[in-house]
């Protein structure tokens, strides 16, 4: 991590080489914490606000101490500055937002912000698209409401399943993974959105159902109505992706990445992808800071 910033919420950068969590920190022995990863380009941070309100609302949902938003803030602010101070800010870089319960025996929350390098995936992702597999998620889509405790909602550090899902997805010869509930309803990627585009009519898979609420899906729903896209949030199932003229794995630092193959059917290559990848490239740089 040579080329890595670490600053805990005191402002306080520290040493990334060194050690940093305590052995016993809950975010390691039980992935009791939360995070958020947001984009840097061109040396500022992207959709910071809708970032620290989801934040808030995934402390709430695990009952850890309420954020201090003016504090996560400035932290966010000074990582950036020291990340353009050391590398520029002509590039990309991946900001992590971490909030843990903090000790098992008790102690303060553990807090602080990391910012490393974008991975190599990423431009894979935008340029080529990604081949996607549908897995089975295990849920219905019934059980957000009826299960608040299983946080579905939220968007803790408890990702084993996901990493595990993208290992197979890739064993089996894919990039990516499209989770469907018991009922084979669409729900989302291990770390993205679903969107699928028909015409002018953007289509995202509904909270409701228990999925993660995408910071970067509000973004461009708020950009595109304002332009005259219909924008709308409805239950899909695989077959309503097969018949889209593009199917979307949205998220806060890859941005778009075209679905190329949904199982084993190869996607039409829609004429106007650009226009969506351009409408998301507009939607984060709308300064909201």
């Amino acid at each position: 991590m040579a080329d890595s910033i670490l600053v805990s919420l005191d402002g306080t950068q520290h040493d990334a080489d060194a050690p940093f969590l305590h052995a016993d920190d809950l975010a390691a022995v039980r992935g009791d914490g939360i995070f958020e990863t947001l984009l840097v380009r061109a040396g500022r941070p992207r959709c910071v606000q809708l970032h620290l309100e989801r934040l808030a609302r995934s402390a709430a949902a695990m009952e850890l101490e309420t954020p201090d938003l003016d504090e996560w803030r400035g932290v966010i602010e000074t990582a950036t500055q020291a990340w353009t101070s050391k590398h520029g800010s002509a590039g990309e870089a991946l900001l992590r937002l971490v909030y843990t319960r903090g000790r098992e025996h008790g102690s303060a929350p553990t807090a602080y912000v990391t910012v490393d390098a974008v991975p190599d995936r990423v431009a894979a992702a935008r340029a080529d698209g990604v081949r996607v597999v549908t897995l089975a998620r295990g849920f219905s889509i019934d059980l957000a409401a009826s299960a608040p405790w299983q946080l579905l909602g939220a968007k803790t550090l408890s990702y084993a399943t996901n990493m595990a899902a993208l290992r197979h997805a890739v064993a089996e010869g894919y990039d990516d993974v499209i989770f469907l509930s018991s009922e084979g309803a669409v729900l989302e990627g291990p770390r993205s959105t679903v969107v699928a585009a028909y015409a002018d009519t953007l289509v995202t898979p509904p909270t409701e159902i228990g999925i993660l609420e995408s910071t970067t899906v509000s973004a461009v729903f708020d950009v595109a109505a304002r332009e005259g896209w219909t924008t709308k949030t409805d239950v899909l199932r695989p077959e309503d992706l097969v018949a889209a003229d593009s199917v979307w794995l949205v998220s806060s630092v890859t941005l778009a990445a075209r679905v190329t193959h949904l199982n084993r059917y190869v996607m039409p290559v829609a004429p106007d992808a650009a226009r969506f990848t351009d409408l998301v490239d507009r939607a984060i740089s709308v300064d909201d800071n």
